[in-house]
């Protein structure tokens, strides 16, 4: 069992380029397994909110939300932040420019620095090692107060233009966080010593919303969850049900979710003859994809690398439908066969590649012992390294141990 150490003195500043996000459910468990250990969290958002839906459980969340204005507004508004800076950490404009971040991004750190320092916050963590990480870093270098932070997915694979200097920020961050095994080896061979701070740490879910019910011969039903995005799969998912349409099998398939694929995939759909079989409802509160993973049969996530590089790391609707006992299948991406090992805790196809995808859907749907089994097993794998309060904690221990503060300008240098 994991010793929880109670909470440190001072705040953890969670920084993120948008907060909420309707897609980003696993930074909200987090925070809210903080809070519930009693640890006290301010979250700093970097960018305007852009979604237009938003999940239940945000009004969970005590922790109060600070909006860093995006763009400088003025020469005048740049220097006054430079002198409260200098006011709070003498030294503070040289070392901001030392970063060598943007203007931008160097007037949110100051602001950023200078908030925690009237907040109480003494250690910054920031999720994805894009902009966040960026303002977390230049903060961090004003300051003197520590960093970490998670690479997800796109943050590792995409091509950006220009780079995000992932290494640079691995190396001045106190230490990081990555999301996969996968990612880990990735990180390690790509950046060398510069990861040495690099461990691995799942994304977990608050279990006890998530109660576990065996698979039914009753269940029929496909269900695919996510936004409406070429890394998600969605239209081999579709050609997938064609051919398996073309055998005979006309299981129904209800994909949850928008985005900016949602027109080809409509008319993929009517193309393949598969609009009274295959529908696409927009997107839900969990609440209802709740309801919807406990009706299904099987919940597929057909996961590709996209032509820019992105794809996912592991999707939190997968962990959330293996937690409920809806059978899974995935394809082999990035973290994905980590946990659904084939006839184990549920079943793989090769990557965009329908036909193994729909023979997995056959398979799954053909045989209920099969479905009971990665049920049983799967749920028990989400318990032993998915549950939040358990990973919360284990981030607190890290958080924890990046030993006093950074000596502000040093970190990094050459």
């Amino acid at each position: 069992m994991i010793h929880i150490r109670p909470p440190k003195q001072g705040k953890i500043g969670y920084i993120c380029k948008r907060y909420p996000r309707f897609s980003e459910t696993f930074i909200v468990h987090e925070i809210l397994a903080h809070e519930r250990a009693g640890q006290q969290v301010e979250i700093f958002a970097l960018r305007p909110v852009m979604d237009t839906h938003f999940q239940d459980i945000l009004s969970k969340v005590r922790a109060p939300v600070h909006r860093i204005p995006e763009k400088t507004r003025s020469v005048s508004v740049f220097r006054d932040l430079l002198e409260k800076a200098e006011a709070l950490y003498p030294g503070a404009p040289q070392r901001a420019l030392a970063t060598g971040a943007a203007t931008d991004a160097i007037a949110q750190g100051l602001a950023l620095a200078i908030d925690a320092k009237r907040l109480g916050v003494t250690h910054f963590h920031a999720h994805f090692g894009t902009v966040a990480t960026t303002v977390a870093r230049v903060a961090s270098q004003v300051s003197g107060i520590p960093y970490t932070f998670t690479a997800h997915a796109k943050d590792i694979y995409y091509r950006y233009d220009p780079p995000i200097e992932l290494d640079v920020k691995l190396r001045d961050a106190a230490a990081a966080v990555t999301v996969s095994d996968f990612n880990l080896a990735y990180m390690t061979e790509t950046f060398g010593k510069d990861a040495a701070g690099l461990v691995r740490l799942y994304n977990g879910l608050d279990l006890s919303g998530f109660a576990w019910s065996e698979p039914t011969a009753r269940q029929t039903d496909i269900l695919a969850v996510g936004r409406l995005i070429e890394k998600k799969g969605f239209h081999i998912l579709v050609e997938a049900l064609w051919q398996l349409a073309r055998k005979g099998q006309t299981p129904r398939c209800r994909i949850i979710g928008m985005g900016e694929d949602e027109d080809n995939l409509r008319s993929q759909i009517a193309a393949a003859g598969l609009e009274g079989q295959v529908t696409i409802e927009g997107p839900r509160p969990q609440s209802e994809v709740i309801a919807a993973m406990r009706d299904a049969a099987v919940l597929v996530c057909p996961c590709i690398v996209a032509r820019d590089g992105n794809r996912d790391g592991l999707p939190t609707v997968l962990l959330e439908a293996m937690a409920l006992g809806t059978p899974c299948i995935g394809t082999d991406v990035v973290g994905l066969p980590e946990i659904l090992r084939p006839g184990d805790t549920g079943l793989l196809a090769s990557e965009g590649d329908p036909d193994t995808l729909s023979a997995a859907i056959s398979q799954m749907l053909g045989d209920i012992d099969l479905r009971r089994r990665v049920s049983r097993n799967a749920r028990r794998l989400i318990e032993e390294e998915f549950d939040i309060d358990r990973n919360a904690a284990r981030l607190r221990e890290l958080f924890a141990s990046c030993s006093g503060p950074v000596p502000a300008g040093l970190k990094g240098a050459a």
